[in-house]
C-alpha cells in the first residue's frame, strides 16, 4: 500500500488523472476511526477554461479559493445545503484544477460507514454518488484544505490520503461520458470527463 505523493497530483492533465484514480483507494481516518473505499467514478474540471469548474473565468471566492492551492489538496464545498462534495485539487499552484470523486467501493470500517449512512447493509450502489461517497467515508466540509499526500501517524489525528493498493485496471472495463448535472456549461458540458470503472 503506497500512499501517492504530492508528485502525482502535479500533473497538469486533469482528465488523465480523475482516469488514473480509478481502482486507487481513498482513506479516511476521523476520530480514530478508519474507513477506506476503492474510486470507481470520477469527474474532471479543468480550472479557469472550463465553464462547469467552480473557478472558472479565474473566480475566487471564499469558498473556491483552496482551488488554486498546490495539487494535493482537499477542495470539499455544501451542497444544496446538505450534502459534502470531496474533490482533489490537482496540478501546480495557482491552477485551479480538481477532480471530484463520484463513486467508490467500500473496503475497511463498513459497519463505521453502515452507522454514518444510516443504512442496514452494503448494496450495490452503497458508495455512489458524490454525496454518498462523503458521507460513508465522514468528510466533512470543513475538512477543505486538508494535505491529502500524508498519512496520519496518531490514530486520533484527522487525516484523508489516498493508496495504490495494485489492483489493475482492465481499460476495456472504463466507461468515459460526458459529466453530470452541468448542462449550463454550455459547449463545456460535452466534455468527455466523467470516468467510470464497470
Amino acid at each position: 500500500m503506497t500512499i501517492l505523493p504530492r508528485s502525482y497530483y502535479l500533473n497538469p492533465d486533469v482528465a488523465f488523472l480523475a482516469k488514473d484514480l480509478l481502482g486507487k483507494c481513498l482513506v479516511t481516518q476521523f476520530d480514530g476511526k478508519l474507513t477506506s473505499g476503492m474510486i470507481v467514478e470520477t469527474e474532471a474540471y479543468a480550472g479557469v477554461t472550463d465553464k462547469a469548474s467552480h473557478a472558472y473565468g479565474n473566480r475566487r471566492t471564499v469558498r473556491t479559493e483552496v482551488m488554486y492551492s498546490i495539487g494535493g489538496t482537499a477542495y470539499v464545498y455544501l451542497c444544496y445545503g446538505m450534502h459534502s462534495l470531496f474533490n482533489i485539487v490537482t496540478n501546480r499552484e495557482g491552477i485551479p484544477d480538481a477532480i471530484l470523486i463520484r463513486g467508490i467501493v467500500p473496503d475497511e470500517g463498513t459497519g463505521i460507514m453502515l452507522q454514518r449512512t444510516g443504512k442496514d447493509s452494503v448494496t450495490k450502489n452503497f458508495g455512489i454518488g458524490p454525496g454518498n461517497v462523503s458521507k460513508a467515508l465522514g468528510i466533512h466540509y470543513s475538512h477543505t484544505g486538508l494535505d491529502i499526500t500524508r498519512k496520519t501517524l496518531k490514530k486520533k489525528d484527522t487525516g484523508i490520503w489516498l493508496e495504490e493498493r495494485g489492483f489493475v485496471v482492465d481499460p476495456g472495463k472504463i466507461q468515459i461520458t460526458t459529466r453530470i448535472g452541468v448542462q449550463y456549461a454550455g459547449e463545456d458540458a460535452s466534455r468527455p470527463y466523467r470516468f467510470v470503472l464497470h
